[in-house]
């Protein structure tokens, strides 16, 4: 039995059935809730100590670095058993989801920042850093999310079962050579 799945175990009824039902979606929330602290976590960092003049380039290196965490882990335990397309195929469309993902992310901090002046001197820094936190952690993360799960799920890892195939299909390509 996998740690998921003793922790799951342990959860009462009806959530345990759900988790169970929707354990990609579990899991995909789990690697998103880590890749949202690592994203937090790095654009509070770079933006107050490195690019304090520029927050949406701090937002969208955090959110590249997130990213890459975010790949590895959606690959290897949120959709391990899902694939069919060879992995640089699969990496070139998770990339290009989340790229899409940065934007929307970024959009309502570039948004709040510089359409509704949402920044020193027009407001003070502790609504500044409340707008910051809002409009990029909050909302740009939701909107980002949604559309990931869609990217994910439709695109880059489309086929249920489809790593098991891929690897039958392998097997009898060496097979028969």
């Amino acid at each position: 039995m996998s740690l998921a799945e003793t922790v799951v175990s342990r959860f009462p009824e009806p959530i345990r059935s759900i988790a169970l039902k929707h354990r990609e979606l579990v899991k995909f929330a789990l690697v998103g809730g880590t890749c949202f602290v690592i994203d937090t976590v790095l654009f509070f960092g770079i933006k107050t100590v490195v690019l304090p003049n520029n927050p949406v380039t701090a937002k969208i290196i955090a959110t590249l670095v997130a990213t890459i965490v975010s790949y590895i882990l959606n690959r290897e335990w949120s959709f391990r058993t899902r694939g069919g397309r060879e992995r640089h195929h699969e990496a070139l469309l998770f990339f290009l989801v989340n790229g899409i993902g940065i934007v929307l992310n970024s959009a309502p901090l570039y948004i709040a920042r510089y359409a509704f002046h949402l920044q020193e001197p027009h407001v003070s820094r502790l609504t500044e850093e409340i707008s910051d936190f809002l409009s990029a952690q909050i909302i740009g993360t939701l909107i980002a999310m949604a559309f990931r799960w869609y990217g994910y799920k439709n695109w880059v890892f489309p086929e249920e079962n489809g790593r098991k195939k891929r690897s039958i299909e392998d097997e009898k390509e060496l097979g028969h050579s």
